[in-house]
Order: C-alpha cells, then structure tokens, then sequence
C-alpha cells in the first residue's frame, strides 16, 4: 500500500521494473523456447503437449542457481548478477516462458497446420495448403493473441471474488514459494480450495507457503542433482535412440505374437521414452490409465475386429483406409460428446452469468476503491479463513492492475489483424464475415473454457473448437478449409486465455502486479510467434508431417470431424460405434461432472464451517462410494487421446502414473512440499531433456545424418529407419 500524496503512476508497457526485469524477460524467452521446442516435437508425434508452468518456474530459477554473481576475466571482476533472482521475477520468468511455449497449441502448428497439407481435392474440393513463410508468419501472428485480451477482465470475478482453484497455478505458486524460501504473500490453507492436490500430487499433502523455510541446503542440493540426471539421462538416451532407432520402439510384444511381427503391425511396442514417463509423473494415474484403456479397446479389439470384418481393409498404421483411420472416427466422436457435455455442465453451474461478471469488469475494472487493508487482513494469516466476499487487494490498485482501454481496444485490434492476417495466409477461402463470427465465438468459447479449467484444471480446448466446427458447418456449408480455420480460432483463444488466468493465480498468491503479467503475456506471445515459425519451418523441412516419425494424429481429427460435418461420409460400421461411446461417454461425463460439484459444495459447507469455529461436517466416511470413486472412471479425452495414438504413447505415460502412483504412496507421510518438489523435478527433467535433445535430433536429421543401425526396425515403429 501507498501513504498519502501523489498516486503512483502504472509503468509504461515498455519499460522494466523490480518485478518485469530485462534479466527475467531474456531467462523466460530461453525457458520458452525450450518449452516449443519440446511442445512442437511431443505434439507432432502424439497430439498432447502442457503449458508447463511447473517446469518453467523450475527452469527459471535453476537458470540463475548456477549463474555465479560474479567471475574474474583477465585479472577484471565482472558482476554477472547484481541482486539474487526473486520470487516475482521467478513468476515473470514462468508468465513469458508459458506465453512463448504455448503457440504450438494456438498456432495450430500440431493439429491443424498438418491438417491444411493432406487436404485432398477429391474430397475437399481444395489441394494441400502449404504455407510459404510469409503466410506462416501471417497465421501465426493473427492467432497469437486471441484469448489475451478476454481473459484479463474475468481475474477479479473469478480469482478474487469466486477464489476458484486454478491448481495449477497455485501449484505453481507453492513451487516458487519452496524455491525462494518464501511464504506465499496470500498462503493456501487446506481449507481453500486451490490446496487441493493436482494430478501429479494427488496422493501427497498438498505444498503450503509457509513450508519453504524447512526446505534445507541438503534438500536444494538433492532437488538439483535431481534435475541435472534426469535432464541429462533423458537427453542422451533420446540422442542415443536417433543413432540406434529400435532403441526408441522395442518390439517386445512380438515374442508373444503367432506370427513374430503381427503386434508390431499394431503398434504394440515399447518406447522407453523419459519425456513420456515424464508427462505420465504430471498427469497422475487416473489419467494414464484411462490412456491406456483407450489404447486397449482401440488397438487390441476395435481395430482388430475392423479389419478381420472388412471395415479397414489396409494396414493398421494407415491413417486413411486402415484400422487408425477407422480408430479415429470413434475417438472424435468420444471427444464430441464430452465437448457438448461439459459445455452443458458448465451453462448449467451458471457460467452464463460470467458474461454480465466481464461486462460489471469492464465498468468498474480499476476505478478508485476504497482501502479494504482491514478488511483483507484475515486472509494474509496463515490460519485465518478464507474470504470469498473480498472484492479488491492491494495489487488492485489502479497503477497495478491492467486498465481497460488496453483490454478493448486490444480485444478490437487484435481481432481486425486476426481476420487480415488468416485472410492473407489463405486467401479467399473463408468470408471475412465468417471469421469476424469465429473470433466472437472464440470469446464466448474462452469464458466457458475458463470456467473449467479454474474449477477442475482441465481446459477443453479440443472440445470448444469441435463446437465452433459444427457450428460452422451451417454458417459455410461445404467449405472444409474455414471449418478447419473456425475450429482454429475457438482453440487459440481458450487455450490463451486459461494460460493467462494460470498465470494470474500465480501472480495473484506472489503478489505478482497484474499489468506485469499482461505485459508478459503479450511480449511472450509475440516473441513465439518467432520461435514457434522458425521451429515447425525446421521440422516441416526436415520431416514429412504427417509422417512415420511425427504422424500429428490431431490432424486427422481436425479434418474427418470437417469432412463429416460437409460431407457426412463415415466408414463402414462406425457409426453404431460413435453412438456407443458417445453415450457411454456422455454418462461418464455426467457422473464425473456431478461427483465435482458434490465436493465443491462439501467443501465450500467445510469451509463455512471452519470459518465459524465449527467441526468438519462432512467427514470422508459420509462420502457416497460411488462419488470417492467417480475420479476413477475413464477421462474421455484421455481415452480418446489413447485411441488416436499407437499404444507405445500410452504404456510409457502408464509407466510414469504407476512411479508417481507408489512414490506417493509411501512417503504420504513425509513433508508434502519436499516430496512434491522432488517427483515435480525429475518428471521436469525427463521431458525437457527429451525436448532439448529433440534440437539435436533436427541438426542430425537436415545433415540427413543415418542411424548407426536399423536392426529391429519395421512397420513404422522406428521413424529414424522408415
């Protein structure tokens, strides 16, 4: 708070504070690019990428942990770091690096990129689209701040006035504070619900603020040898397996198959690959199996049984006429029905309402408030309750917080560049008053995307653009390339947009200025666009995408659920399928949907209570069963997700559950942050190692470097040999 006198004046957009430092902008663009680069290879080659807000964070800090504050050249002192790195410069790190590693997914650079190069005129009435450079910049750059400047106004009705959890952004928060050994500025209590765990912690007692004293040298220096092996062992074995393929797809299902190669035909090997271990450690285990599920019922019965009937008469790894063609007409109709579902939860739990939240926002967004330092003070104590009905902080202050004329007149310019941008990338394949629609969708789809993400930490993005597909399909009927550019649009801006308000959580638990964040935002989204143009230009050039070694599996996805909605041609027998599992899924959906609400409504009672002095009147014995359980039964887009892919994808992430699994389990009764801390940083090193190495594996691949050996190699399963 600021004594009396002149008000403090909000920082130009480009300069620098003690919080959005020069040496906190360059740490993030290094940590973002690296986060792209690991995006774009993990997203071509299974269609599953993360913000990675955990691992930027971590990466961040580790950068300035080994930066000496000074050195000694010829006999001169050299101060390299003047002051250490501090907690909000850590946040402005992740801000950046999560904005800049995020622009595979909004670009479209892993789904619908690829999507545009198998267009095939028979069918789509257009050829592949092959962008040149410029139109790429230009397509990149129109969706690039989509959801920016929509999502900055819901951060006081959704944060400060509904306190809704966003756990990975408190998580996020609590892992800076164990860095910096610093309690949170405004700690989680176990009684507010962003102390819930997340998937990687879910079996652990969540990480609180005020235990990042405890954390001693000799743990730091555990944590950090921790990252340096598993950075340093998933790098090499991923350099190792581009020199030595079968490494990467052990065929070791074969020794069970009548034939010797009939299970690699369908794609059952092993791929020891530690970046997915890595992403199985985050995702937790409910996730991973419901992966693997997925796998199963596609590729050891349902792909099967088409084939031997007829229905998919190629080869299984055929991505048009075989089985994982004919796969993935059920997977999207799985991924449909939970899109239609959540978004009916979600009108039904009153998200509707959050249109007149943003609208209230955009009048009262940063006016004169009164001084609420009393009224707040409660929360800023570790064992006080906390206070939902507080409106204001004191990062709200008007020099602090984002003013709107920026967020309209953003959300107006950024849209008119938009529609000028994808036009001139496409030409005149879309009506510009079609793409004006598209992008006023993508507002709404974003709020709606918000919502979820905040309540249960999972975006749905692919599910809000599959609604803008279908929608478009009455606004321009037969036309494949705008269905495709509308899906686009709806999926940047509620990817953007949940990463902005992650990102808010965090700033808002660190004390982190929200105009600093904004302002990170989009300096990040314009510096991916660079590195996310010149990163999928490598791999385009290298590579053939969709190919053996990067299928981008979401591209066929993207382009059948287009054909069908113009066409309305699906193979032999998969309709009666599609109905089955939309049904089976819309009910899981259902039951799953409703289990939250349950406990969300426990807790806000538990809550209540506690604030009151009260005792807990909900004990975990009066829990229903079937609710304990409903966490339990399969995510749709996880089941959808183990579906499109080969099943190696699916048994390496099922390995990652299964160690984060037991690792919890047995030291449930260690310190939480210590042991949360340690799993969060060798499931970091497994999949940034996989993704540095990947730069080398493109530097070796343009030489048109060969493997040493392709013994064991066959079907596809080793794209190095293919």
């Amino acid at each position: 708070m600021h004594g009396a006198g002149a008000p403090a004046k909000r920082i130009p957009f480009w300069r620098g504070d003690d919080e959005f430092s020069l040496r906190a902008l360059v740490a993030g663009t290094l940590v973002g690019a690296l986060i792209t680069f690991t995006n774009l290879y993990l997203g071509l080659q299974s269609g599953w990428i993360s913000t990675m807000s955990l691992q930027g964070a971590l990466m961040g800090y580790a950068i300035f942990k080994f930066i000496p504050p000074s050195m000694t050249l010829f006999g001169h002192k050299i101060v390299l770091l003047s002051s250490p790195l501090t907690a909000k410069e850590n946040v402005m790190i992740q801000t950046i690096a999560t904005a800049i590693g995020s622009l595979p997914l909004v670009s479209g650079a892993i789904g619908i990129l690829p999507a545009f190069a198998i267009l095939d005129p028979a069918q789509d009435g257009v050829g592949p689209l092959i962008f040149s450079q410029t139109a790429l910049w230009a397509w990149t750059f129109g969706l690039a701040f989509t959801g920016i400047f929509f999502a900055s106004p819901l951060r006081e009705p959704m944060i400060l006035r509904e306190r809704l959890p966003f756990p990975s952004g408190a998580a996020t928060a609590q892992l800076v504070s164990l860095l910096h050994r610093l309690p949170l500025e405004r700690p989680i209590t176990q009684s507010e619900p962003g102390a819930e765990p997340t998937a990687a912690t879910q079996d652990a007692p969540p990480l609180q603020g005020t235990e990042a004293a405890d954390v001693n040298d000799s743990d730091a220096q555990r944590n950090w040898m921790a990252l340096g092996v598993s950075l340093a062992v998933s790098c090499l074995f991923t350099v190792l397996s581009i020199w030595i393929p079968v490494l990467y797809a052990i065929p070791i299902f074969d020794i069970v198959a009548p034939h010797g190669d009939t299970l690699t035909r369908w794609g059952w090997w092993f791929t020891p690959s530690f970046s997915y271990i890595g992403q199985g450690i985050i995702m937790g285990l409910p996730t991973c199996v419901s992966m693997t599920a997925g796998a199963l019922v596609g590729w050891a019965f349902l792909g099967p049984m088409a084939a031997h009937f007829g229905w998919a008469p190629a080869e299984p790894l055929d991505a048009e006429y075989g089985a994982r063609g004919w796969i993935i007409w059920l997977a999207l109709a799985i991924m449909c029905s939970e899109a239609v579902v959540g978004i009916a939860t979600l009108i039904a739990a009153g998200s509707l309402r959050d249109v007149s939240l943003w609208l209230d926002s955009a009048e009262q967004e940063h006016s004169p408030q009164p001084d609420h330092a009393q009224e707040h003070a409660p929360l800023l104590a570790q064992d006080a309750p906390p206070q939902p009905a507080a409106v204001k902080d004191e990062d709200e202050e008007a020099h602090r917080g984002t003013p709107m004329n920026w967020v309209l007149w953003g959300l107006l310019i950024s849209t008119a560049v938009g529609v000028i941008a994808i036009a001139g990338a496409v030409g005149l394949r879309i009506a510009p008053w079609a793409m004006c629609i598209a992008f006023l969708l993508a507002s709404i789809f974003s709020l709606l995307a918000v919502r979820a993400l905040g309540e249960t930490d999972l975006n749905p993005v692919s599910g809000v653009a599959k609604i803008s597909q279908l929608l478009f399909g009455v606004l321009q009927p037969g036309n494949v390339v705008a269905n495709l550019i509308a899906g686009a649009i709806a999926e940047a801006g509620a990817m953007q947009a949940g990463e902005l308000m992650q990102d808010y959580k965090t700033g808002f638990l660190v004390g982190v200025a929200p105009w600093n964040q904004f302002r990170g935002q989009i300096i990040g989204s314009l510096l991916g666009v660079g590195i996310t143009v010149f990163g999928y230009t490598l791999y385009r050039s290298t590579y053939t995408i969709p190919g053996p070694q990067f299928p981008a599996p979401t591209a066929n996805v993207w382009l059948n659920l287009a054909r069908f909605i113009n066409k309305g041609s699906l193979p032999a027998k998969a309709p009666a399928f599609m109905l089955f599992f939309s049904v089976f899924f819309a009910i899981t959906g259902s039951v799953r949907a409703i289990a939250h609400a349950r406990h969300m409504h426990r807790d806000r009672a538990c809550r209540a209570a506690w604030a009151e002095g009260k005792p807990d009147p909900l004990r975990e014995k009066q829990v229903p069963l079937w609710e304990r359980y409903a966490m339990w039964l399969p995510s749709s887009i996880a089941f959808a997700t183990g579906m499109m892919n080969t099943p190696n994808f699916s048994l390496a992430r099922l390995l990652g559950g299964i160690l984060v699994f037991v690792y919890n389990r047995r030291h449930r009764s260690a310190p939480g942050s210590i042991n949360a801390l340690l799993i969060i940083v060798i499931a970091s090193g497994f999949v940034l190692g996989e993704g540095f190495a990947s730069v080398a594996g493109l530097m070796l691949a343009s030489f048109n470097v060969k493997p040493l050996t392709c013994f064991g190699c066959r079907y596809g399963c080793a794209g190095n040999c293919s």
